[in-house]
Formats: structure tokens, C-alpha cells, sequence
């Protein structure tokens, strides 16, 4: 698997971070509890920048028809975030996340995630994004989800935490616990850029909103 080098913010990176994040915002929005769906989704690559910016926002819940959702943000001791390079969509890497099942409480959801994901239990939560942040599927997306989830989601509704990472790196396994088909190729260590960089277009207004509000613990 590929490791990044660790290298801390330069001034530099931290003026294009800044330029990054300012160019566009998520919605704010996470509910009604859906169940648990299957996570791998072979879904194409798409660009559909109309799908990207939107305005509306709610602090307290989710809007109807998003599937709830966990994202995390999981840093090591160089402060780089932990990135994985999806197997069903080619040049698309992604910070774990995952479905929350019901009655679950977000943060539960984040551990159990990580570990199904990446096979680490060794983490600590640090922080987490006050508010609920959703995306919207592009039309071609929500279609091929429709017919494998069984169901019409608009998008997903997320709730972000950050993490830090506090074990060995042998304990990292993109098999996971073996409880769910594995999603990912290859992991790195990166930069909020390089991940911005190599994200699915309707993904990168959520990533921008959450490396802003984890910054503090980025730098």
C-alpha cells in the first residue's frame, strides 16, 4: 500500500486550502432513521458541477429523503488525513464513511465504520462538525442507486467526525473486520488539497466545509 510522506502545512498550503474551501459551501442539513444500505455502490465517475453548491441548511436535523450517514476525518501524528482509492470508480479516493443504522448514535456509527472499513480500532474522536452536512447524487447516480439500494435517496446526510489515529500502521486493512466487501484499493496519508484533488466532484463541497471546520486540528 502507498504511504504519503508527512509534512506539516506550509504557509503556502495553507493560503490554497484556503482558496479551495472559499470557492463553494454544502448544505447544512441530518431525520428520519433509514436502515442500513449495502455501501459499495459501483458508481460512476461524474461531473456535474450544477449538483455541487447549494444553500439550504438546517443545524439540527437532516431533510427528508437524504440517507443518514457518518463521515470521518481520521489524522495521524503528522496531522495528514487518511485516504482510500475506491475499487469501483477509478482515480477516486475518499475519507471513510458509512451508513447509520437505526437508533444508532452517530458517533457509535463513526467506530464501528472505521473499523469495518479500514480495520482500525486504535482511534480517539477529537472533534466533531456541529451540524449535519448533505450532498446531492447526480440524476445518473440516484437512478443506479435506486434499483441496488431499493430505494429513492435524494443524496446523503452527514454527520463528520475527526479522529485521531493512535495505533501502528500494520494495523491498518483496507479488508476491514470482514464484515462488509471491501471498498478500497489502496490508502495514503494526505493533505486536505491532495484530497480535495482527487475526490468525486458532488463530494468536494462537503470535504471543503469540514476541513474548514477542522482546521484548528489540521494545522
Amino acid at each position: 500500500m502507498a504511504l504519503c510522506l508527512s509534512r506539516s502545512f506550509s504557509s503556502y498550503s495553507q493560503l490554497h486550502l484556503s482558496s479551495l474551501l472559499s470557492r463553494c459551501k454544502p448544505n447544512f442539513t441530518s431525520p428520519n432513521y433509514p436502515h442500513k444500505l449495502p455501501k459499495s455502490t459501483n458508481l460512476p465517475l461524474v461531473h456535474h458541477q450544477n449538483q455541487i453548491c447549494s444553500s439550504s441548511y438546517s443545524m439540527d436535523a437532516p431533510p427528508e429523503g437524504y440517507r443518514r450517514n457518518v463521515g470521518i476525518c481520521l489524522i495521524n501524528s503528522s496531522k495528514k488525513i487518511f485516504a482510500a482509492s475506491r475499487l469501483d470508480i477509478p482515480d477516486s479516493w475518499q475519507m471513510p464513511q458509512g451508513g447509520i443504522d437505526e437508533n444508532e448514535d452517530p458517533k457509535v456509527a463513526a467506530l464501528r465504520e472505521l473499523k469495518e472499513e479500514t480495520g482500525v480500532s486504535s482511534a480517539e474522536v477529537l472533534a466533531e462538525v456541529p451540524y449535519w452536512l448533505t450532498y446531492d447524487f447526480p440524476p445518473e447516480v440516484r437512478e443506479k442507486l435506486k434499483h441496488q439500494w431499493g430505494g429513492d435517496w435524494k443524496g446523503q446526510a452527514q454527520k463528520w467526525f475527526l479522529l485521531k489515529f493512535t495505533g501502528k500502521e500494520e494495523e491498518i486493512n483496507l479488508l476491514g473486520d470482514k464484515s462488509e466487501k471491501p471498498e478500497f484499493g489502496e490508502w495514503k496519508w494526505m493533505s486536505p488539497e491532495q484530497i480535495l484533488e482527487r475526490a468525486v466532484d458532488f463530494k468536494k463541497p462537503v470535504y471543503k466545509e469540514v476541513f474548514t471546520v477542522f482546521t484548528p486540528h489540521l494545522q
